[in-house]
């Protein structure tokens, strides 16, 4: 098993739009005066700018025996085996092949994603689905595919 760990952060266009959020706010206060315009624009961005790195912050790693994925922990003995999926393929699983009880850490700016079957028979939740830049890595950290 070979370690495994990623940031899924968010695309260098959001951080324009949480800038362009707090031009937004600057405009709108612009009437009051240069000071409240001045508090608008920093206020707005940096809020604008903690929402695209809290949303940017899930982290997918395999360590120590286990799967932590965003919040959640699971262990390898609990999984089975891991199943990369294409951009087409991870559109389907996002949407009409999606199983409401399945645990997803999705983000859509990330085109393919791995997943993974829940073995444990205590445990409701059919799959993992989890958004990854590197899939075959990811799916290679979890014991499925050799390394490349």
């Amino acid at each position: 098993m070979q370690p495994f760990d990623e940031r899924l952060t968010a695309p260098r266009s959001w951080w324009f739009i949480a800038f362009g959020v707090g031009v937004a706010c600057a405009l709108m206060l612009l009437p009051l005066g240069t000071l409240p315009m001045i508090a608008g624009l920093v206020g707005g961005a940096a809020a604008a700018a903690l929402v695209v790195s809290g949303y940017g912050s899930a982290r997918i790693r395999v360590v120590a025996g286990a799967l932590v994925a965003g919040e959640a922990r699971i262990p390898l003995s609990a999984l089975g085996e891991p199943e990369v999926l294409d951009a087409e393929e991870a559109r389907a699983w996002r949407t009409h092949k999606a199983d409401a009880r399945a645990f997803m850490l999705l983000r859509g700016y990330v085109e393919t994603a791995v997943r993974v079957e829940v073995t444990d028979p205590e445990d409701p939740t059919p799959y993992i689905y989890l958004s990854t830049r590197d899939p075959r890595g990811l799916a290679a950290a979890l014991g499925a595919i050799p390394a490349a």
